[in-house]
């Protein structure tokens, strides 16, 4: 700076006024690359560490609580019998004031695998329940182009009837039915419904193509449909909570062995886990012993007296000789 006094400039200072320094970064601030390497090096640091860390142990569940009020994460869910359950939510209903004619639902965990990578595809089913709990009705439509047959099928209750005019009217959303109906002689024409329809198609294996029009409309008119959802989980209703307590256990069981038959049977079960439910109640998880068809116990007594036997003819031979 110049001297305010004596107006004199310190030797050398005025040619560093003029030209003014030119400073790298990096004698500026020598520390800047190695703070750059030290943020680098800084998450691969964290990430070692975190991996060196354990993972924490899980405390295992314990079975059965001793107090009334017990945090539920810490304890394994509880398991009932089925009439158990169906006694406990006619009592919740009873303590909470509910409804008493309200649903009874079960969700249904399956085990859809099956050997080399292969598993049973989603599928839906229908099923005729020993013991009614709704009045409604299903909608049937009929393929015919019979005269008489379009008659009998009026009489037993169809909902609509006709032939190859009805394809125009389904294509385009005019006409919808629950289920459909065909005689084998039309179903040629209705080739056009196959991907429209899909699972709700005519066949012989849905019992929805024959000849017996009466039989096929008191089944559809009054059965039970349920349909696999998220590719392993059937949610659906089965009685109502005021019915008798052998009733809602005869529907369960009658869904349960006709899901059952969507897997063969030297599988596992493909039934996983079973909760069942009223429409304000919560979910209870039911023991599958004795709700399960007994098929592999049955064949493995079969294979038990073959084996017996196989053992019996040496020893009668012997005796023979």
């Amino acid at each position: 700076a110049l001297a305010p006094r004596c107006g004199w400039v310190l030797p050398g200072l005025e040619q560093r006024l003029a030209v003014p320094a030119v400073v790298s970064p990096a004698s500026a601030r020598p520390y800047a690359a190695a703070a750059k390497t030290a943020k680098k090096d800084a998450p691969r640091s964290r990430q070692e560490k975190v991996k060196e860390k354990r993972p924490p142990r899980r405390r295992p569940l314990m079975s059965k609580p001793v107090d009334d009020v017990y945090l539920t994460w810490l304890y394994k869910r509880p398991c009932y019998q089925l009439e158990q359950a169906v006694g406990m939510l006619k009592s919740f209903q009873e303590l909470d004031f509910t409804h008493p004619k309200q649903f009874v639902y079960i969700n249904v965990f399956l085990d859809m695998a099956l050997q080399k990578k292969k598993k049973v595809d989603p599928f839906s089913s229908s099923v005729t329940l020993p013991h009614r709990f709704t009045d409604e009705v299903n909608k049937v439509l009929v393929f015919t182009e019979n005269e008489q047959e379009a008659e009998v099928a009026r009489e037993h209750g169809a909902a609509i009837v006709g032939g190859v005019e009805l394809i125009k009217w389904i294509l385009e959303d005019e006409i919808q039915a629950d289920f459909y109906v065909a005689v084998p002689a039309i179903m040629p024409k209705l080739i056009p419904l196959r991907n429209k329809l899909r699972r709700k198609y005519p066949a012989t294996r849905r019992n929805s193509l024959g000849s017996d029009i009466p039989k096929m409309l008191q089944f559809f008119r009054e059965c039970h449909e349920y349909t696999v959802e998220d590719e392993n989980i059937i949610k659906t209703r089965i009685a109502r909570l005021d019915m008798p307590t052998e009733h809602i256990i005869a529907n369960l069981k009658t869904i349960i062995h006709d899901i059952c038959t969507y897997k063969p049977s030297n599988f596992d079960p493909i039934v996983r886990k079973l909760v069942i439910r009223s429409s304000t109640s919560e979910g209870l998880l039911l023991n599958l012993d004795g709700i399960l068809p007994q098929v592999e116990k049955v064949e493995e007594k079969e294979e038990q007296n073959a084996a017996d036997e196989d053992q019996q003819k040496p020893v009668q031979e012997s005796v023979s000789t």
